[in-house]
């Protein structure tokens, strides 16, 4: 189960990198430079709704389930820096390789 969990927040705080990158490189610059606002609403609601699941899923997922205060910090601040969860997806992987190997 564990596991499980740590797989699906790394897929979550993907598609919550990935439409970061799409607000910021697609959305926004043809709102400002080209003076065609028209995909910034769905494209920002998207990231909102991958963000609010990037941060319910880091709570399920960390909760109990032994990591440390550092790890919670890294992880949180990850949520609300641009890209930060790409940066912060290898310690995950890290994590999850490391519980796979205690199973096994």
């Amino acid at each position: 189960m564990a596991l499980a969990m740590i797989r699906l927040f790394r897929f979550i705080g993907l598609v919550e990198g990935i439409t970061t990158l799409a607000l910021f490189v697609v959305a926004m610059p043809l709102k400002y430079w080209f003076a065609t606002p028209g995909l910034v609403p769905p494209v920002g609601m998207i990231h909102g709704v991958a963000f609010i699941a990037y941060v319910m899923a880091m709570i399920a997922c960390l909760w109990g389930r032994g990591f440390t205060r550092g790890e919670w910090a890294r992880t949180t601040i990850a949520a609300f820096v641009p890209f930060g969860t790409f940066l912060n997806d290898p310690f995950l992987k890290r994590k999850q390789l490391l519980d796979e190997s205690r199973i096994a």
